[in-house]
Order: C-alpha cells, then structure tokens, then sequence
C-alpha cells in the first residue's frame, strides 16, 4: 500500500515539475495534443458581415495548414471536418452531412469553441 502511494506521490510530483518548467505554449501544444486524442465538441461559426451565414458541429479539431515543401511554416488558413448544422441548433439532425471545410486568416470572419449544449 505505502509503495502505491509512493509511486503515485512521485508521479504526481514529476508531472507538476514537467509542467512547471514548461513555457506556456508547450504547455497549450500539450494540451491541443490531449485534446488530439480525448476529441472536443467544437462548434465552428461563420459570419458575412455581422450575420451567421454557417455553422459546423462536432468538430474534433481546427488544423493549421502547413506549407508543403518541406519548411514547417505555418499557412494562412485553418480546416477539419464537421457537420453542416442547417438550422443552427446545434444537433446533427437527418440530412446534415459531415463535411470538409477551410476557412482563411484573411476573410473569412469565424469563431470556434465548445458546444454550449454537450
């Protein structure tokens, strides 16, 4: 019993020393990385002007495109795949597919983040 509680208090020390000693944007790729595997409930909302003109539901996660020749720099636009809520309730109801879709830096007004209703 006290060699469990050991090894747990050691392991639970070693993550807080790991963690600590991290910057902050390891700290938020690890957590994209979790999120990776465990999955979000993403909502993905997109606006002409000031009105809602799309959503997509049960997004897993928003890539970051990466340039294709080699260099790892980052490109000017996010995309993962969804379902196209039609009638922005939130729900997959019958006749709303899972799509691909990309969305750019420079035009395209967007918000992303958790569902409300899961």
């Amino acid at each position: 019993m006290r060699k469990r509680f050991f090894l747990g208090a050691t392991l639970l020390l070693a993550t807080a020393l790991f963690l600590g000693g991290c910057t902050q944007e390891s700290q938020n790729r690890l957590s994209r990385k979790l999120q990776n595997i465990t999955g979000i409930d993403g909502v993905l909302d997109i606006y002409a002007g000031e009105k809602l003109v799309m959503r997509f539901i049960k997004i897993d996660k928003l890539t970051t495109g990466s340039a294709t020749d080699g260099a790892n720099v980052s490109r000017p636009y996010r995309f993962g795949y969804g379902h196209l809520d039609r009638n922005f309730n939130y729900k997959v109801d019958k006749g709303e597919p899972k799509l691909y879709f990309e969305v750019s830096d420079y035009s395209t007004p967007y918000i992303f983040y958790e569902n409300p209703g899961s």
